[in-house]
């Protein structure tokens, strides 16, 4: 089974930039072509919130243009920039939104279970798995306690050492990890948020933060460092599911050159 995960999109209206520099509707595009182009191609793309920048209908219609193009069964969770209703209303046919307080669900058709939690709090940029949210999980997991799961979900479990980022961080972290400790078959903790590739040991697996598809923040592990973004170049994740292992492989979106090969008829090229 391969994954991909995409997130933190911030789609906005065609043409209008975030924070007065990205476009991040144009971003989008090449992460779908990067996509379907692999070989293999992944089974399912895990979109990991901030799907829009401002939650508006009319981001979540240019959300929705530029994502017909995807050639792969896809879901969606919310960021805290998104709106759940807005959300919903834009993806009538993606019906594991539902329609309670929260969007939470399972996918239950692949070899590695898939658990949906929304960490959202709606107006604020912090997240939060409030006891009807961490109820959720712990009676999922308690469902199939030996199948082999993966949770999804926006603001990561752990602090990062991103000052302006932690500030923003998740409340009921601890309290997730106390249920999760108790399953050794989670085999991933998948988020969004950071905007970048970070990785942490947490609760007897491992939590991970996957870059943006378009603009990634600063790398500044100041104590006070200030609240910044760069122009790094976008990128995605996949995890591979095999042999009751999960591999992580970070991508680049956009063309590169190569491949080129190592080797030729004559052995190693040494010019």
């Amino acid at each position: 089974m391969l994954i991909a995960q995409l997130t933190d999109l911030h789609i906005r209206r065609p043409g209008q930039k975030a924070y007065r520099v990205v476009e991040t509707d144009r971003y989008l595009p090449p992460a779908v072509a990067t996509l379907n182009a692999l070989a293999p191609r992944p089974d399912v793309v895990l979109i990991t919130g901030d799907a829009t920048d401002f939650g508006r209908p009319e981001e979540y219609a240019t959300l929705a243009e530029r994502l017909a193009p995807l050639e792969i069964p896809w879901y969606l969770i919310p960021g805290n920039h998104d709106d759940r209703q807005a959300m919903r209303d834009a993806f009538p046919a993606h019906d594991y939104l539902g329609d309670g307080p929260f969007i939470q669900y399972a996918i239950e058709r692949f070899p590695l279970r898939l658990l949906a939690l929304d960490t959202l709090v709606p107006g604020e940029s912090r997240g939060e798995l409030c006891a009807a949210r961490l109820d959720w999980l712990a009676t999922r997991l308690a469902e199939q306690p030996e199948r082999p799961t993966l949770i999804f979900m926006h603001h990561p479990p752990f602090a990062t050492g991103i000052a302006h980022m932690d500030a923003i961080g998740l409340a009921g972290a601890s309290e997730m990890a106390a249920i999760v400790r108790d399953y050794p078959n989670v085999e991933r903790i998948l988020c969004g948020h950071v905007h970048r590739t970070i990785f942490q040991r947490f609760a007897g697996t491992i939590a991970s933060c996957c870059p943006s598809t378009a603009h990634q923040v600063a790398l500044d592990l100041r104590e006070n460092g200030p609240s910044a973004f760069v122009m790094e170049p976008p990128g995605y994740q996949l995890h591979l599911w095999r042999a009751n292992e999960l591999i992580t492989h970070h991508g680049v979106i956009g063309d590169h050159a190569g491949p080129y090969p190592f080797h030729e008829e004559g052995g190693l090229i040494d010019e």
